[in-house]
């Protein structure tokens, strides 16, 4: 079920235990060979995937593109919110399902700069609903939904999500490829380690000079084809999972 395709007595009209998935993104620099709406594109097949095989079970919200990408803005043509706007922003949009008396809500993320912000939104918005024990609010990003991923296809070199990197790069061959500049001619860029296990304050300038992380002379559309089945698998399972919570206890 798409949100923007029903009327508002078909929503009322809902069971209130039927999750409610917010798809977000970005819109921010990919590299020097790849489209700056590459997170939205790809979640954004992933969410179709994803409300195909659910059918009625769930209702998908459009795809929000606006995303918290400040660590890209060296570069131009990113778009990025405050993090507290876009904090507020999240925030908003789970506080309007419960208004609406939901109980079910799902943040899909697909870019990697929502991650503090977006679990930072279901935690405050679950603190303003202490009192409820009906409420189901999770935050997942799409890639870490799938932990076999790399083992989608032979052929994969990288083990983990990158940022316009071989798996990247390779989901939008199979999606756009247009929209690929030379992604062969691209050099590698190892993602390194920094001072794990902590973790370091970064601009992507501190990483990369070209934007990429990661090897996308590796890519294709067949792998992108495998990622993205993969990363669908992985989002419809977690939801499956959301649908099958009993509505009141800590497990699911």
């Amino acid at each position: 079920m798409l949100l923007q395709n029903l009327t508002w007595p078909d929503v009322a009209a809902l069971n209130k235990a039927t999750p409610v998935i917010f798809p977000v993104a970005a819109l921010e620099q990919h590299g020097r060979h790849m489209p700056l709406f590459t997170d939205s594109l790809l979640l954004g097949e992933i969410a179709r995937r994803a409300e195909e095989r659910l059918g009625d079970r769930a209702l998908f919200a459009p795809l929000q593109w606006l995303g918290n990408s400040h660590h890209h803005m060296d570069f131009p043509g990113t778009l990025s919110a405050e993090p507290r706007v876009y904090l507020d922003l999240l925030c908003g949009l789970l506080e309007n399902f419960i208004a609406h008396g939901f109980k079910r809500l799902v943040i899909l993320n697909g870019h990697g700069g929502n991650d503090v912000p977006g679990k930072q939104a279901t935690f405050e918005t679950r603190q303003r609903h202490r009192d409820r024990h009906d409420l189901l609010l999770i935050f997942a990003t799409y890639w870490n939904l799938e932990p076999e991923a790399h083992k989608s296809h032979p052929g994969l070199k990288q083990t983990s999500m990158r940022h316009a990197c071989e798996w990247e790069t390779s989901m939008v061959l199979r999606l756009a490829p247009q929209l690929v500049k030379d992604h062969r001619a691209v050099p590698p860029q190892e993602p390194g380690n920094a001072f794990e296990p902590a973790a370091r304050a970064w601009t992507m300038r501190d990483r990369s000079e070209h934007g990429h992380v990661g090897d996308p002379r590796e890519a294709s559309a067949e792998k992108g084809e495998a990622l993205f089945e993969a990363f669908a698998r992985g989002a419809v399972a977690m939801i499956e999972r959301v649908i099958a919570w009993d509505g009141q206890s800590w497990e699911g």
